[in-house]
């Protein structure tokens, strides 16, 4: 069943969103990006004359309440973006009133799922080497299941439509699909849009292929880098896990971020890149800092030779041009994680020329797919996300899907 096959008229829909928004310390939204994407499929359903109900997580309060993270603050927003006066419900498990009260044409958001640890299913106060740990997450697993038929009896069908979640097998994102049958359960209009991409990513790859991965950690990218040797052509590895590269290679990086216990593991993917005849593009120069700061004073200086007391925060000069020329012709791009602190204005160089490039080689026609917060958060920075193919709304499942993993979310609805 397909979302544009179904009729809404008369029917309460529950639908999973990604509604994991960045705020600022009022409370504000600092990026939409995730609520603009769920408005198609919010939209139908209101459309068809049916009653919505919307559930997302925020952060992670690991099972409870934190006032931080409440969805209440973003009521006004989804409320300006629906056209409908949202009401909230301050107990997403206890909202069986406001779900009956629901007339068609209304929305109700629930209060964040993971105020409750039975969204995560994880046991709560105890670790995994404690003898009593798989008695716990078996009793764990028993409270999702009914967690899950909470949230499914609001309803008379559910929506998947949170591409960001999709990768976990949380209460609301997969468990929650067994309590409707096949003709109940659909991908909203955002989450069919996010396989189709990643599928046109790995299923059509016109060539040269570029990725981009960036971001601080080695260890988080490498499921995703290893996958991507037998599919790339060029790939350029930035951000933090630059220092992991030079460091492991003998040079000197100050107090740069590295992994000291995955420099073997970076010398690897380097000798894997050269067996596979990959084009494989690290940093050679770097914008270094004195401090971790806007502010701090700075020096171009090569990424293996960083002085004492400086740290590696952005891409230098020559690196931005390596990273154009491996980007610029390419037909198929894939980007994840930024070349730098880009939060930091003065350290959005790297992060940019890549965008810029990616913007170039899109105008010339090849198909560019950016992934990940911070991806999409900087190509919105530079106001350039109408320049790009396609921008995901997910990361870790983004990254997932491109591994070759079954995403449980997906799985729920199809099978």
């Amino acid at each position: 069943m397909t979302i544009n096959d179904f009729n809404f008229a008369g029917k309460k829909a529950i639908v999973r969103v990604d509604f994991n928004v960045p705020l600022d310390e009022n409370g504000i939204i600092t990026d939409d990006t995730r609520i603009r994407g769920a408005l198609p499929t919010l939209k139908k359903i209101l459309n068809d004359g049916g009653a919505l109900i919307i559930m997302s997580h925020m952060g992670k309060p690991k099972g409870k309440v934190n006032q931080k993270m409440s969805l209440g603050q973003i009521v006004p927003a989804v409320s300006k973006a629906l056209g409908v006066d949202v009401k909230f419900a301050p107990d997403c498990a206890k909202a069986h009133e406001a779900a009956a009260q629901l007339k068609a044409g209304e929305a109700l958001l629930l209060e964040n799922l993971r105020f409750y640890p039975e969204e995560e299913g994880k046991p709560v106060g105890i670790e995994k080497d404690d003898p009593a740990y798989d008695e716990a997450k078996k009793a764990m697993k028993a409270s999702q299941k009914e967690f899950a038929k909470t949230l499914a009896s609001y309803a008379d069908c559910y929506v998947m439509d949170a591409f960001g979640t999709a990768h976990r097998k949380h209460a609301s994102t997969a468990v929650i699909a067994d309590f409707f049958d096949a003709d109940h359960k659909m991908l909203g209009l955002l989450m069919e849009k996010e396989v189709n991409a990643v599928d046109n990513v790995l299923s059509n790859i016109r060539r040269p292929f570029t990725a981009i991965m960036g971001g601080s950690k080695v260890s988080t990218k490498i499921g995703i880098i290893e996958n991507l040797m037998d599919k790339v052509d060029n790939l350029i590895l930035c951000g933090g896990m630059t220092y992991t590269f030079a460091k492991a290679q003998g040079g000197h990086i100050g107090n740069s971020i590295c992994e000291d216990d995955k420099l073997d593991l970076a010398l690897d993917i380097i000798k894997k890149a050269k067996e596979k005849g990959v084009n494989l593009v690290l940093g050679t120069d770097c914008v270094a800092a004195d401090k971790f700061d806007n502010e701090a004073n700075t020096q171009v200086v090569p990424a293996n030779a960083i002085p004492d007391g400086w740290e590696g925060l952005d891409a230098g000069p020559e690196t931005r041009k390596l990273f154009a020329a491996a980007i610029e012709d390419a037909k198929t791009i894939l980007w994840n994680g930024p070349a730098g602190v880009f939060e930091f204005d003065n350290f959005t160089g790297g992060s940019r020329a890549i965008a810029e490039a990616i913007a170039k080689a899109t105008a010339k026609g090849a198909f560019s797919l950016i992934g990940g917060g911070d991806s999409v958060a900087c190509i919105n920075k530079f106001g350039m996300a109408d320049k790009v193919s396609y921008i995901s709304t997910g990361g870790g499942a983004l990254l997932e899907a491109i591994e070759g993993k079954i995403l449980p979310g997906v799985a729920a609805i199809k099978g």
